[in-house]
């Protein structure tokens, strides 16, 4: 990997009159003013379509993209929409959250005109584009189920067999729910239209995109229901236990995420397919892939289903070496990231630094205790990614407000931090000179916003996944400030 930068924007954050970040217009002013920058990167959160909570980690499909970005103007260009179908929507009252409610209500039913008008006209394009997508007739057909089983997870689903992925069952609800099949799917077909021309557009910018891939998915999925052989479920497709984090730095009583959890002797025994297809799916999206929760593949924190707290688990060992490699090989156009934050063991170092992909080092993190930390630019390899903060952090200016005297003293004497030059603009020249082949900082900490534009704070399903940024705040001024550091440090 070039020594680079780039910057951390969930595609939710972009301004749009439609209540959340879309892929049409201020998606492509990003990625100019990104080029504006001098930055190299975009990267953004898990694209997929959210479930309960909104959380981009917790999606209906590994595969699938979230309709909400779908963008209605370019619509509109494409004929599937007329103006005064959707301008007296609405879609929240305020520029800077989502107001994900009023999003699920409005935008589907805009989105069933679209449909309507264009799956007769587009049926040759979709048929190939269906073709090439493997999982679009399992993702469609479990959101139609969804919708009509009142949108409950499929283990709450009253029919027993399509509960269950029974041949005979699939082939009855696709029938009966034909339209909201087709409906499903060829939004699919709109988000991937829309996503290939703007990755397009970053491409002839030279602006690449990082994406996360969860290292799980969601039990309330098209993956795990149509699936069920590759994850730890019983007779009755139940998981008996559950993915989390134990308590950390984050949270005192750990994070009980409620994942289902893989079945690694049944993949092994498959050669990892499923995983190998999972990251061909997602290099149809991403440039560099970040896998999220790295640590996962060499032992995961397992918790019985039905516990409350992720207090009560217990560590079990995962792939390994065998799992990394084999995505390495098999996907050697791909670059990918470690996310190999948490708990780290001997065993957890010694997998990162045999598979050569880079890590992650926290400015954020650097400064808590009196010992010397590794995320210390000074202690850095060229061969990691440094990060101001992730999407787990609060803001820098939030952090250096909230930081007790004797970590902020820490960071002023180490950094230099002056309030001529701005305290978080301090900690961003710190990253952006150290050794670090890749640095990122949030959105956020070059617009000097507080606590409030902090995208999640984990162990905490509320208020979360909802800061945008205001209309023109990514501005020609703050582009010309950024690509001089940028300079200054060759990146």
């Amino acid at each position: 990997m070039k020594r680079s930068s780039g910057i951390l924007m969930p595609v939710f954050s972009l301004p749009s009159p439609y209540g959340i970040g879309t892929l049409g217009k201020a998606a492509y002013e990003f990625i100019d003013f990104l080029a504006a920058a001098k930055q190299s990167w975009w990267q953004i959160l898990p694209v997929g379509p959210t479930s309960f909570g909104d959380s981009p980690y917790q999606s209906f499909s590994t595969f699938a993209g979230n309709p909400y970005f779908i963008d209605l103007d370019m619509l509109i260009k494409d004929g599937l929409l007329k103006k005064s179908e959707f301008t007296n929507l609405d879609w929240g009252s305020d520029e800077e959250q989502v107001d994900y409610g009023k999003i699920y209500t409005n935008k589907f039913k805009v989105l069933r005109k679209a449909y309507e008008r264009g799956f007769a006209r587009d049926k040759k394009a979709f048929e190939a584009f269906a073709a090439e997508n493997a999982w679009l007739g399992d993702y469609a057909l479990y959101m139609a189920c969804k919708k009509h089983f009142d949108m409950q997870c499929w283990t709450q689903w009253e029919d027993e067999g399509i509960r269950l992925h029974e041949a005979q069952s699939v082939r009855k609800y696709e029938q009966l729910l034909k339209d909201d099949v087709d409906f499903y799917a060829y939004l699919q077909f709109l988000f991937y239209t829309q996503w290939e021309a703007l990755r397009a557009y970053a491409k002839e910018n030279d602006i690449g995109i990082i994406g996360d891939v969860p290292i799980y998915v969601a039990l309330d999925s098209a993956d795990v229901w149509a699936n069920p052989k590759y994850f730890m479920l019983d007779k009755k497709n139940v998981p008996i236990d559950v993915a989390g984090v134990p308590p950390d730095y984050f949270s005192k009583t750990g994070q009980l995420w409620g994942n289902p959890l893989y079945d690694w002797d049944y993949m092994k025994q498959e050669g990892y397919g499923w995983w190998i297809r999972r990251i061909d799916g997602a290099g149809k999206l991403y440039d560099i892939i970040r896998i999220d929760h790295f640590r996962g593949f060499e032992s995961y924190w397992a918790v019985p289903n039905g516990e409350e707290t992720a207090i009560k688990g217990e560590w079990r060992k995962g792939p390994g070496l065998e799992l990394v490699s084999t995505l390495t090989n098999w996907f050697p156009q791909i670059s990918f990231i470690a996310e190999d934050l948490g708990i780290l063991t001997d065993e957890v170092r010694a997998l990162l630094k045999d598979s050569g992909l880079p890590g992650m080092k926290v400015l954020e993190f650097a400064f808590s205790g009196e010992e010397p930390s590794n995320y210390m630019p000074h202690r850095y390899e060229k061969n990691c990614v440094c990060y101001t903060g992730t999407h787990d952090n609060t803001t820098l200016s939030a952090w250096l407000k909230q930081a007790d005297k004797k970590e902020l003293a820490r960071v002023k004497a180490y950094a230099g931090l002056n309030a001529g030059e701005g305290f978080a603009a301090g900690v961003i020249r710190l990253g952006m000179s150290s050794v670090a082949d890749l640095f990122i900082a949030q959105m956020q900490d070059y617009l000097g916003l507080g606590a409030s534009a902090r995208i999640n704070t984990p162990g905490i399903n509320e208020n979360n996944w909802l800061w945008r940024m205001k209309k023109g705040a990514a501005s020609a001024a703050l582009a010309k400030k950024i690509a001089k550091i940028t300079l200054r440090y060759e990146r």
